[in-house]
């Protein structure tokens, strides 16, 4: 299992201790020293969707010009956002084998996943 995010964000923090707390063994990945490679997010797009992983909260997303965020539509106009601008990516994006468990942290969904 491999945890993506970036350790001083507090949400990751939250999953971590999450984890940590029931003894879920998984990797950290920060993707500040480790970047998320295109083939990466295509396939987390393929499986959430942009909408699930444009992260639309923060300060890098609220700095974009109006022009940029108006032109994400779909997961093919967000995939150079994601790759140029990783900070827009929700954090933390739960991975095992492949396959995303979740963005974000909500304990009630990491306790419905049956890790």
């Amino acid at each position: 299992m491999k945890l993506y995010g970036i350790p001083n964000c507090g949400t990751v923090k939250k999953a971590r201790a999450w984890l940590d707390e029931h003894g879920i063994a998984y990797e950290f990945v920060d993707y500040k020293k480790q970047s998320i490679t295109e083939a990466m997010l295509s396939g987390w797009l393929k499986q959430v969707g942009w909408q699930k992983l444009l992260k639309k909260t923060g300060p890098t997303w609220g700095q974009l010009p109006d022009a940029v965020k108006a032109s994400i539509k779909d997961d093919a106009s967000a995939l150079p956002l994601l790759l140029d601008k990783q900070n827009v990516i929700k954090r933390p994006v739960l991975e095992h084998k492949g396959k995303v468990l979740a963005t974000g942290f909500n304990q009630t969904d990491y306790e419905n996943l049956n890790l």
